[in-house]
């Protein structure tokens, strides 16, 4: 069963970057430490600025992000803080080399998803992107997560030099026990922005023929699968979900951004000042979630027109669907 999974203003989603160093250094890694500090945020910060959000909606979701957010030596102490205070779900995305020992100092109940990141079904293809010995590490904490309890999920973010590998990917998530699937694409954003952007991104032709079938097999091995719709139908409304859900993507700088593809530059509408999360002055992302042109969204317009074709007759091809708008499909 395919499904578009809508924009919601009845829950919260609080994507909590604790800090921005990692032991890996990923090629297309989004990381700006110029615009995102280089902070490792103390535990009394990370628990007042969550209880902000815990606050601000019955239905919130937390997902702490880095860097790597296992070499937080606090994690497992902020994942039940987070629970404590009530959050819906609660998810650590992690490269799988799960330092400080995370697996022995939480239980499976206080968590509900460990999400790994593998960009290859081969160590040759993975540790190209990813770092030497990454793919081994990651298939590794995966194996381990599994078999201690705890529910798993896997990222796959997909660019040209990957996408080939891609259709493997569902007998290798059945293989490590994966309970769910997150084909993510590429963004120009971080290093990818700074490097080679040419050939980075999948065209249209290529991502419709090849996404949605191999999230329609992993589906059908009982992996609920979820990607980016990217592409609009002629049909299909464009949305903003800047305009129309609850997201923020906090960085331990104190900026917190309602759109990621804003993220390289200071245009964050939210900022903690003091702990307190503060309206910052226009023009900000919010200002540019108002304009409507052509080609869907305005921020990938002005930061990533790689990703936009146009006719002929200057009209672009694909209109371009707000990162955050998913396609989730089931058994």
């Amino acid at each position: 069963m395919k499904k578009t999974v809508s924009f919601s203003k009845h829950a919260c989603n609080v994507f909590f970057h604790i800090l921005t160093s990692c032991n890996l250094s990923c090629a297309h890694c989004y990381i700006n430490r110029q615009q995102h500090g280089d902070q490792t945020l103390p535990l009394a910060t990370i628990e007042t600025w969550l209880r902000v959000f815990a606050n601000k909606n019955k239905v919130a979701n937390v997902i702490f992000l880095g860097g790597e957010p296992t070499l937080h030596p606090d994690l497992s102490k902020a994942i039940r803080a987070a629970r404590a205070m009530g959050f819906n779900s609660i998810t650590v995305d992690t490269n799988g080399y799960l330092f400080h020992d995370i697996l022995e100092r939480i239980d499976p109940a206080q968590i509900d998803f460990f999400s790994f990141s593998l960009d290859g079904a081969t160590p040759g293809t993975n540790d190209r992107i990813r770092g030497q010995g990454s793919f081994e590490a990651c298939t590794a904490g995966i194996r381990r997560a599994v078999k201690a309890g705890f529910n798993t999920s896997l990222i796959y973010t997909v660019s040209a030099t990957n996408l080939h590998e891609l259709p493997k990917m569902p007998a290798l998530l059945t293989t490590l026990g994966i309970d769910r699937f997150f084909i993510q694409v590429i963004g120009l954003r971080g290093k990818s922005a700074c490097g080679a952007r040419d050939n980075a991104q999948v065209a249209a032709p290529d991502w419709l023929k090849i996404i949605p079938q191999v999230a329609a097999a992993a589906a059908q091995r009982g992996i609920v699968t979820t990607y980016p719709k990217v592409f609009l139908a002629p049909q299909d409304p464009f949305e903003c979900a800047g305009l129309v859900a609850d997201n923020y993507f906090i960085f331990p700088n104190g900026r917190v951004y309602r759109c990621p593809l804003c993220e390289d530059f200071p245009l964050h509408s939210l900022a903690f000042e003091e702990d307190q999360l503060k309206t910052t002055a226009a023009i900000n992302e919010a200002d540019l979630f108002q304009l409507n042109i052509p080609e869907g969204c305005v921020m990938n317009r002005l930061v990533q027109p790689e990703n936009i074709a146009y006719n002929p007759d200057g009209s672009p091809e694909y209109r371009v669907a707000c990162c955050l708008l998913k396609e989730e499909i089931k058994s």
